[in-house]
């Protein structure tokens, strides 16, 4: 067995990270993109890439759920974030033409879809199986992560195919986090482990498998409310700013000119010469 210090080194790290690399460079060659995105997609692709081949990956494959639920939250979420906003509009545009991509984007769609990705993929014995085949199913579990994570993210960075206001999007994400915080909460409080994988996996560090469990539910909802609260709470923000300028515009084009200038109903005329005699 791998020590926990090795590096995966894994081939799914190397192929995803490239594809990912390679796509991006031919569409961007059509459509660029300023540096910001670039480094943002860059950003993400590196997240894709350190969590499957650095000692993270060992460590979730062989030892710990705690890991593995942390490998998953990043190729779930964080990365597909970060590789949605690298994506440049015009390009977002194109690739939203896609057959197929209004539906899956459709915000209750792709809820849905992410919803529904991380809860079959976390039933025990699909987890398990996914373990215990980690050149196969494992390898098939992180693409369904990342593609349902650019599905979830794709709503709120991109404005084709459905452009949603500041006020949709802090709803959306307030849901995800909503109907995503009881996965982990309900692995955090249960009794007893649940994967057997696990259960039966070398202890490290004096970490037992219901402990393991417990810190890796815990782990997770704290994540998931970090992050859905700040980009939620920036989108909120940003709502009452667009309105606020909405309401200033409108009052612009409502109000009479005397209102803001009083002396534009009686502009000033030059006054003619006095006949009268001193």
């Amino acid at each position: 067995m791998a020590s926990p210090s090795d590096w995966s080194l894994d081939p799914d790290g190397f192929v995803t990270a490239a594809g990912l690399i390679v796509l991006y460079a031919a569409g961007t060659r059509v459509f660029p993109a300023p540096r910001w995105r670039v480094l943002c997609f860059a950003a993400g692709v590196a997240v894709v890439f350190f969590t499957r081949v650095t000692p993270l990956a060992t460590i979730a494959n062989h030892y710990l759920l705690t890991a593995h639920l942390i490998q998953n939250i990043a190729i779930a979420e964080w990365a597909p974030a970060l590789l949605v906003l690298g994506i440049p509009p015009k390009l977002g545009a194109v690739i939203a033409r896609i057959p197929g991509a209004r539906l899956v984007t459709w915000p209750p769609a792709a809820l849905g879809i992410w919803l529904g990705t991380y809860l079959v993929w976390h039933l025990p014995w699909v987890y398990d199986a996914a373990l215990e085949h980690p050149r196969s199913l494992l390898h098939l579990e992180h693409l369904c992560y990342l593609a349902a994570g650019v599905i979830l993210w794709w709503p709120v960075f991109q404005e084709a195919p459905q452009r949603l206001n500041s006020g949709a999007k802090a709803l959306y994400l307030a849901a995800a986090f909503f109907f995503a915080s009881p996965l982990g909460l309900l692995v955090s409080l249960l009794g007893r482990p649940i994967y057997a994988f696990y259960e039966h996996a070398p202890r490290l560090w004096g970490i037992g498998a219901l402990r393991d469990q417990r810190i890796a539910g815990v782990t997770m909802t704290v994540e998931e409310a970090i992050l859905f609260f700040c980009v939620t709470g920036y989108y909120v923000v940003r709502f009452f700013q667009d309105e606020e300028r909405i309401d200033v515009r409108n009052l612009r084009e409502v109000s009479p000119p005397t209102a803001l200038h009083p002396d534009a109903r009686h502009p000033s005329v030059p006054l003619a010469p006095s006949t009268e005699r001193e």
